[in-house]
Order: structure tokens, then sequence, then C-alpha cells
């Protein structure tokens, strides 16, 4: 894909791929993701953009932003019907696992059928695992990760899902001797893991060449920190800020913003900045550089902490009274790609400082503005304010973490920001027509890349939201049930949008009509 600059103009659309519509209880890599790259293709997007794959839990509360590692991919993501395409399932196996539609995904039965398709596909491909060429080049390129994480996961399971600080102290402690004795106690289920993650990586592989084949591509997201419970603080102690006995001596967090009078307190631990220096940010390279093989585009989640981050002791209750600790700046990104371009879009929402500001424009790399934010604002100030926002951004009309257009406009815009709003626009707006009208502001903007997300083309109420910060449940279960309200009309009326506003991609030669793979007009 190409790099943003002056005078390009792309659009994307947003929808993580657990809200994908597929039979086995959550979106995954399978058809139905080919398909709807399809739809995306044909609004004459250039980007499909998703949150996180990383393995989460339900006991963290299924955040894509909280999880076991920050290189793996979630099972919950493998796809049934792509194991029966190579020929490792049966037709009978996925009937077995097929869970009836819900517009909420349920993490526990869909984990649990995902599992049983992968120990189904291992069961079958056990015995000669070792002598394929191909599962051998996949664990060799990512040993720097594969093979903690791999133990890990096993003797979490082992362990009945301890967190590793409760595991016996050898094991806790990476001894040698215990890391050998594990690991033979526990190859068949650590080979089962590296089986589970080649299939994975190859599924996400295909879903990628898709969307290249369509003139497309994957913007994909990385948390900026890690969980305390998981293969990367587990396997690099050192390089995180922990007690004596391994447990978190400072929590990750943010002070009270526009989402919580108290702030959130995330309760990850804070990096040990020095150490990661001393070792010349490998962590951190081998990191940015595994997402940029993973995808056209990642977004760098919480970018203002790569200048300073909030801290709070780990007695702390509420993210109130903590305090800002420098973060590594540029010389990160110089040290893990120096003189190399990085496609990384900076998310840089919240309390940015001109700091931020200078570190993201030191590397070139694109921010983020957010209608909602500007959008309505009486003043016409705010840098999300739709005529002020620069070239070198990525703008959308809601995000994973704000309402959906229409839920904003009946909860949260008072009557001046109504008339801002109507002002901006040109027009009346009412709630049945806010998401068009906020999709139309977004593609006329200057922004290089404009962006609206699935439930905003539906114009779906607060409902529909993906998550509200601060909120301890409930959150990332919105999916669509199916992909059959997302019309030809649809996608010709983005496309359409597209052409007058200089964003539309359906001139790619490869581009086959939605309507021919989705019939539904």
């Amino acid at each position: 894909m190409s790099r943003f600059g002056e005078g390009w103009r792309a659009a994307g659309v947003l929808l993580p791929l657990s809200a994908v519509p597929a039979p086995f209880g959550a979106g995954d890599l399978g058809p139905t993701a080919e398909t709807f790259a399809g739809f995306v293709a044909s609004a004459g997007a250039h980007f499909w953009q998703i949150l996180p794959l990383g393995p989460t839990a339900p006991s963290l509360g299924n955040s894509p932003y909280s999880g076991f590692s920050a290189f793996a991919i979630w099972e919950l993501y493998a796809s049934p019907e792509g194991l029966y395409a190579d020929g490792i399932l049966n037709a009978s196996d996925l009937d077995d696992l097929k869970i009836r539609p819900s517009a909420r995904v349920d993490y526990p039965r869909a984990l649990a059928a995902k599992r049983e398709a992968l120990d189904r596909a291992f069961a079958k491909s056990e015995r000669g695992l070792l002598d394929d060429p191909g599962f051998r080049g996949f664990m060799d390129f990512n040993r720097s990760w594969l093979d903690d994480y791999a133990l890990f996961m096993a003797a979490k399971e082992a362990f009945k899902g301890a967190e590793w600080t409760a595991w016996p102290g050898d094991l806790k402690d990476r001894r040698e001797e215990a890391l050998r004795e594990w690991g033979t106690k526990l190859a068949r289920e650590i080979l089962r893991v590296k089986f589970g993650q080649h299939v994975l990586f190859g599924q996400l592989t295909r879903l990628k060449a898709r969307l290249a084949a369509l003139g497309a591509g994957l913007i994909g997201d990385a948390a900026f920190y890690v969980s305390h419970d998981s293969a990367d603080v587990w396997s690099n102690r050192r390089l995180f800020r922990l007690d004596s006995r391994g447990e978190t001596e400072l929590m990750a967090g943010v002070p009270p913003d526009y989402y919580s009078r108290n702030g959130q307190l995330w309760g990850n631990p804070v990096y040990d900045w020095p150490r990661h220096r001393d070792d010349g940010y490998s962590w951190w390279t081998h990191r940015i550089l595994h997402n940029m093989g993973l995808f056209d585009w990642t977004r760098l989640d919480h970018f203002r902490a790569f200048a300073a981050c909030w801290t709070v002791k780990a007695d702390g209750r509420t993210a109130k009274n903590g305090e800002w600790s420098p973060g590594p700046g540029a010389e990160l990104f110089d040290r893990a790609a120096p003189g190399r371009e990085l496609n990384v879009i900076a998310e840089d929402l919240g309390l940015i400082t001109p700091d931020v500001t200078a570190l993201r424009k030191s590397r070139d790399f694109p921010g983020m503005r957010v209608l909602q934010f500007g959008s309505g604002d009486p003043s016409g100030l705010s840098t999300h304010c739709p005529f002020r926002i620069e070239p070198d951004n990525l703008v959308y009309t809601s995000t994973h973490d704000s309402n959906t257009a229409r839920g904003w406009y009946r909860k949260e815009l008072d009557a001046k920001g109504r008339r801002a709003l109507e002002l901006q626009a040109g027009h009346g707006i009412t709630e049945d027509t806010v998401a068009a009208a906020l999709t139309t502001l977004a593609w006329t903007s200057p922004a290089a890349v404009a962006v609206t997300t699935v439930q905003d083309i539906l114009n779906l109420d607060e409902r529909s939201r993906m998550n509200l910060p601060g909120s301890p449940s409930g959150n990332w279960e919105w999916r669509l049930t199916d992909l059959s309200p997302l019309t030809v009309r649809l996608a010709d009326s983005l496309a359409e949008l597209g052409t007058v506003s200089g964003r539309d991609n359906r001139s790619h030669p490869n581009i086959l009509s939605y309507e021919s793979a989705f019939a539904q007009p």
C-alpha cells in the first residue's frame, strides 16, 4: 500500500474481527471475513481496520488490549471452515461445532468450539508435523517469542489457569532445569499450541492476500502495554517494573479525561525503560517488526506513552493519584528501524502535549482525529473539527471506544452541539441521518484517510457500542449476525462518496463485484 503523503486520499472501514458473522459463535479468519473484504473493496475503501488479535480471556474481560502475548494470535479467530478447506477437518466436524447466530459474542462457547476444532486438526496432523518443512520454518522464524508462549500457555492449562506468579517457584523464576523438566512434561501440549499458531498465522496471511488481490490493505492494532499475566512479562521480568516477588510495582493508566472523571486504572505493569535502552530495545524491535509483517499498517495504541506515561503505585485504587514518567521517545523507533520508514499510525487521542505531537511528526507517523470530539463543537477550535484536521491524520466517525454516531447524537450531544453540527454539515440532521452526515464530513475533510465503522454505515444506536471505557463488563461483545444488512446499495453509496471526495479505490483491476460474492440487492 502507498504511504501517507501529500495529496493522497484514502478510505477505510473499521470492524473488529470478533464482530464478523461466522457460524461458530464469534468472527474468525474464515470465508465470511473474506466476503467482508469484498464489501470493503466494493465500497471503494483502501483499508479494513481491526482491533488487536492477541490472546485474551473472559477473565480479562475479553479485552483485545489485555492478553497473554504481544505476538500470538488468539485461538478464538481460528476458522474451522479454513481447516476444512485445507483438508484437515471433515464436513461433520463443522456441523458438530456450529453455534446458533447471536448479536453478542458468547466467548466461552465460541472459545470451546475453536479449541475443539484445533484439537481435532492437531490430532489428525500430529504424526508428521515435525517433518513438515512449512511448520518447522514457522517455528524457526518465530522462535524469539513462540517457545516461551507455548510453554506459558501449556503451563497455564496444567495449573488450571493460575497466574505465573502462583506457579512452582523454579518454573516461576525460569530456572533452566525447570524449563527443561516442564518442557518435557508438557511437550505434546506445547506442540499443539505451536500448531494452533501456525494455523492462525496461515489464515491471517490468506485473508491479507485476499485484501491485497482486491487492491486493499489491513490495518492492525497493537496495545502499548502487556498484561502482567503474560508470556512477555514471565519471560522478560527485568524489562518491567516488578518487585522481588514478580508482582507489579507500578501500574499503567491515564489521568481523568473525556471518558472517565477518575481516570482509567489499567493495572498493567509499566516498562523499565533504562533496561530496555541497555538491551538496545530488542524486545520492542521484535514487536514492531513482527506487526509490520502481519499488517499493512499498524495502529500503536496509547502513542502518548512513548513520550510520557501515567504511572500509579500498585496499591492505588483509582488513576487520580499518579504521575507522569518519561518514555523512550524517538530513540526507540530510531533503534528499532534505523533509517527505515515504519507503517505506523499513532493513536494520539486524550491528553496530548506538544512533546507527543513532536515525537509523532519526527517519524512522520499519521495521527488520529475523531469527528465526535469536534463535530458539534460550538467554538470550532477543536483539532477534531472537520475543517481543522490536518492532512497527516486519519479521521474517524466513531471508534471502538466511543459511542456510535447515532448513540452519540441521541445520548451525548446537547442542543448547542446539534446546531453546530448542522452548521458544519450545511443541512438539518436527525438521529436517522447523523451517521451519514459524519461520514460525509469525514470523507470530505483534509485528512489523508477517512474511516467509518460498520455500526455507523448501518446507523446503529448505542446498543451496538463496542466498548465503554471504565466499564468492567459487557464490552467487546457486539457483532453482526450476518452480512445481509451490508447491501450492494450501501457499498455503492460509500463508493460514490469516495468518488466525489477523491477517495474511491475501485479502479483496481481485481475487484470483483460485492454482489457476485454476496447477492443482496
